[in-house]
């Protein structure tokens, strides 16, 4: 059975950061692209950044310079650094995983709010 279980979120001030964690079960985690989406209040799920087996990154324009996305795959966690946290990126965080073989495999969910 696929798990992906996330951890890290919480309230945090305007400029401040965070670092979330996603650690996966019952995959190859080394094999998997790693990414973290995120959902804010009355929009669609976006990408924020990727990370593929062999280590190669992406970022959306918003995060770029602000976000680091990294992987420890003798810990199969995949962790997404986050500084600099603005009111827009209040949202609901997911670890996806993704493999040819695995499929696609989505956590549960962090809630990050960034409030003053």
């Amino acid at each position: 059975q696929v798990q992906l279980v996330e951890s890290g979120g919480g309230l945090v001030q305007p400029g401040g950061s965070l670092r979330l964690s996603c650690v996966g079960s019952g995959i190859i985690f080394s094999w998997n692209a790693m990414a973290w989406y995120r959902q804010g209040p009355g929009k669609e799920r976006e990408l924020v950044a990727t990370i593929t087996a062999s280590g190669s990154t992406n970022y959306a324009d918003s995060v770029k310079g602000r976000f680091t996305i990294s992987r420890d795959n003798a810990k199969n966690t995949v962790y997404l650094q986050m500084n600099s946290l603005e009111s827009e990126d209040t949202a609901l965080y997911y670890c996806n995983s993704h493999s040819r073989l695995q499929g696609d495999h989505w956590g549960q969910g962090t809630q990050v709010t960034v409030s003053s």
